[in-house]
Formats: C-alpha cells, structure tokens, sequence
C-alpha cells in the first residue's frame, strides 16, 4: 500500500482538547504583561478492567466477523493492559489450502509496522549517549546525501523518522521492486527530488532507512544486529528479526496472500523487505509484540527497571509532523510521531497507531491509548483491506462505549478500496496520451538505453517479442513489451507499487532508430526517462 506498506493509518480520530490558558496578570506600575504557563489538564483514564474485559469477550466475534466477511486466511491478536498481557490468540490459516493454524506464536511480516520499532530502537541508541534526536545524522553518517545541500548537512533523526525530509512518497521504492540493494537505493537517493524541508509531510521508505542506518553507524554496528542487542533480548522477543532470513526459517510462519480476480485468496508472492528493514522489514509474533506494547505503555520501563529514558522515548510519541491537514478548519487533522501516528480521540485521549501494509500480502496494526494502558496488536497474513485496523478499533470502540457504535469494517474496507482505485487512476492519468510516434520494426527499438537513477535498460527481440530488462546485473528484471500503437508499448508493472498496465513510449527517432525511451510507471519524479548509449 502506499505509502508502502504503512498504509492508511486511518484512524477517524479525535477532537483536539481546548488548551487552557490563565489569564494575563497586569500590574499598574508595568507596561508589560508575563505570559503564564497554561496549566497542565490530564485526560483521566475514562475506561476499567471490567470495560477492557467486554472488548475482549468480543474479540472472538470481531475477528470472526472480519474474517468471514473478507477471506482473509489467518490473524492474530494480542492485548497489553496495565503491563499485563490479557490476551493473546491466533485465528485461521497460516497459509490457504493448507491445515497449520496460525498461533500466538506463528511469525508475520510486519511492514511498515517496523517503524515504530526502529524509532524504539533508535531512541534507545540515543539514550546510550551515541546521539541526540535532534542532531543531523550527516554528523554520523557522511554517506548521507540528498538533492539540497541544506537538508543534507541539516536533517536530523527527527526530520526522517517523521517524514520531513522533503523527499516524496515512494523515494527509493522503484529500485527496491527492481531489486537494487539498500546501499545502491541509498546512495541514489540525491538525485530524488525535495519538497520543502521541515513543512512537508511524505512518507518515505527510504528516507526512513537512511535514519536507522545513520544510528547504527553513529553506534559503530549494524543496524539489525544492534537492534537485538538493545531492544529485541531485553524484552525476551526471541521471535522477532530485521532479516528475512530469520522469517524464512521459521516453521511456524504466515505466508503472505492476495486476493486474485476471483475474490480468492492465495500465497502468491515471496516479499524480503531486507533493503528497508528499518522501514519494513520486521517479522514478529503477537507474543513478542505484547512485550513491545508493555515498554511503549510503561514509557520504556520494563518490570520496574528502566530501559529507555521516559523522556528520549515520549520524543518518539509526539507530534513532529501534520500528516493530514484538513482544508476545513472544523475538521480534525492528523500528526506523526516518530513512527507513530499521533491523534486525539471524542474524549480527549491521545491514541498512538500505526498501520504496516504489503500489497503483496500482509497488512498490520498497532493501536495504544497510553492515557489507558492499553494496546493491542493485530496481524495478518493478507493484503490491506482493512481487517487489521477494523479488529483493533472495534475492540477500543467496543472497551469505551460498551459496544460498537460504528461500522469499522465497512469503513476501512471503503476507503482501502477507494486509496486503490486511486492509485490507479493516478497512474492511468500518467500515461502520455499524445502522438504515439511512427511504427518501426522491432529491431529499431533495441539496444542500451542510459538513466543515471535506474541505470542501464536493455531492449531485445526475442521470439518475435520486444523485451526489456532493467535492474541490477546480477539479477534483471525482464518486462514484456506489447505494441500499443505506433511507437507505444505496454507492459505490467510489478511489485509493490504494481499499478496495472503502463507504457514504454520511445521517442526522438533518428535515422530509424528512437533516441530514448519513457518508461510511465517509473516517471513519477521525472527520472523514468533512459537515453539511448
């Protein structure tokens, strides 16, 4: 989903609290006025254990209602409340067609759900004195460049683990699906157009990455190994890995799934996220993620003993980002933390989430109300549809009011669907439409074409078929390109940011050979343009 696999953190969330503030003092012999601190107003805690109790005496029903309605093969659920773990359970099928049901043990790619972690991982680096939040990673990592001189010397681990940089959704992710390593995909991130730094909000992969990574360099390590270190054996998450090795090797794992043309679901697709682990490219359990909701609810403490400094980790918890910003001044807008979704709920209480989604088959949630102690996490082995976000807010919705009092599965299901057409429709819209250029034999359109981003691209016949292949030598992707009109071809764009059919539009032809070629889906930031060598 986009943006990748962090998906639609949709939560239809909450009225900010009116900030009160106390009157301004005057003094008759003063002509100035002393602003006053506004007073601090608590939301108190508005549910109890027996409240928490009927949200879980639902939850059988809940997830039976998602699963039945949607197909999904397999979910599992786990609740943290008051640091105790009340409820952990697995439902359905670690793969369809096959008889292993999935456990609270049973291993599933998080996504995007990594996020929150690494900010965890991250902040817990921080406490240890190798870095402050707010300091350029450029100090720690010289490799770090992007398009603007400024923000390469001035981007902190706040502005890329929320989202500020200026780069833009997607930075990176083409390269990824076409199989490019996380230092090649880092290395070329300079050339990937900035938005406004500090007052933009895009969600980036790769952007991300580049923020874990600078960390494990200003720590001497490496990122997936020093997450173990540091967060992962404190808190016992013994299941838990950066490396999709380590998924792999589990038995007792979930394989991912999508819904085919016939509404079916099926485990079509292998996804190894290890280029932007830091972004996604976790594997967990519910088990394990019930320790993590226990350290976020208890504000880095860990059965009475402090792991991360309360207040390095409450930096991850804040606002730092307007995510959403409604043109309607009534409407509520959206922040984000440091991998956290920030919002207010009806009743004042802040609410942390974040949604990880692979379109190719896995969608995640995680949902706390910190006010309550409460959180729950929700994993599933299918594409976003909104079954995740639908299970954990029922269960909050169903915890403070006693029983449900909106239709969240129809909700989240309408607007996954919508973000879909969308995206489709955007990229439909991208396809030039204009003078698809004289018919030339096939074998006027083959050779190498040069793109600095993409690198090489290379055009052949083969059984009277145009191809083209791009991607890293030592493993290329191979596209088939079917003749639309004149001198337009179509293909299928694949992985995650797959969008249907787009064009390959060659151009610019000189003595019957095209000087270049457009390639549509890949011309988001205007880098889909290779020239010919």
């Amino acid at each position: 989903m986009r943006p990748a696999g962090g998906g639609i953190v949709a939560r239809l969330a909450a009225v900010a609290l009116c900030l009160l503030s106390t009157p301004l003092p005057t003094n008759a012999q003063e002509t100035t006025r002393t602003l006053l601190p506004a007073p601090v107003i608590p939301v108190p805690a508005s549910i109890d254990r027996a409240d928490v109790d009927v949200g879980v005496a639902a939850l059988d029903g809940i997830v039976s209602e998602a699963m039945q309605a949607t197909g999904v093969p397999g979910v599992a659920v786990a609740i943290v409340y008051q640091d105790d773990v009340i409820f952990e359970k697995g439902y359905g099928l670690r793969e369809a067609g096959r008889p292993e049901p999935v456990d609270p043990d049973t291993v599933f790619l998080l996504a995007s759900l990594s996020k929150p972690i690494t900010s965890t991982v991250v902040a817990r680096l921080s406490d240890l004195h190798h870095f402050e939040l707010d300091e350029p990673v450029g100090h720690h990592d010289p490799d770090f460049r992007l398009a603007d001189p400024y923000v390469s010397e001035h981007a902190t681990f706040i502005d890329l683990l929320s989202h500020r940089s200026g780069l833009a959704t997607g930075a990176g992710d083409f390269l990824e699906d076409l199989g490019f390593d996380r230092d090649t995909i880092l290395d070329r991130l300079h050339m990937q157009p900035l938005d406004d730094f500090r007052s933009t909000y895009h969600y980036s992969n790769y952007g991300y990455t580049a923020g874990g990574v600078a960390a494990a360099k200003a720590a001497g390590g490496v990122f997936e190994e020093l997450a173990e270190e540091v967060l992962f054996q404190p808190l016992g998450m013994t299941r838990t890995s950066y490396r999709n090795a380590d998924y792999l090797a589990h038995e007792n794992r979930a394989r991912i799934h999508v819904r085919n043309d016939a509404g079916e679901w099926e485990a079509r697709f292998h996804r190894d996220p290890d280029a932007q682990a830091p972004a996604g490219g976790v594997s967990s359990t519910v088990n394990d993620l019930a320790e993590f909701l226990r350290l976020q609810l208890a504000g880095g403490m860990r059965d009475g003993e402090r792991l991360i400094d309360p207040a390095v980790l409450t930096v991850t918890h804040k606002p730092h980002s307007v995510s959403s910003n409604r043109p309607d001044s009534a409407a509520r807008d959206g922040f984000y933390g440091l991998g956290w979704g920030v919002s207010y709920d009806d009743i004042g209480r802040v609410v942390l989430s974040h949604s990880g989604a692979f379109d190719l088959g896995a969608a995640t949630n995680l949902t706390l109300l910190p006010g309550e102690g409460l959180g729950i996490a929700v994993l599933s082995n299918g594409m976003p549809v909104g079954v995740v976000e639908a299970i954990a807010t029922t269960f909050v919705d169903i915890a403070t009011h006693g029983e449900q009092t909106v239709a969240w599965l129809a909700l989240f299901g309408g607007a996954f669907d919508a973000m879909r057409e969308g995206e489709r429709a955007d990229a439909a819209a991208a396809i030039p439409t204009g003078d698809p250029g004289p018919e030339l034999p096939l074998e006027a359109y083959t050779g190498a074409y040069a793109n600095s981003y993409f690198g090489l691209l290379e055009i052949r016949v083969e059984g009277g078929q145009l191809m083209a292949t791009m991607g890293p030598r030592t493993a290329p992707v191979t596209f088939t390109l079917t003749r639309d009109e004149g001198s337009r071809f179509v293909f299928e764009t694949i992985g995650e940011w797959a969008t249907g059919p787009s064009v390959a539009f060659f151009s610019g032809a000189e003595g019957g050979r095209p000087a270049r070629v457009l390639f549509a889906a890949y011309d988001m930031q205007g880098l889909g343009t290779f020239e010919r060598e």
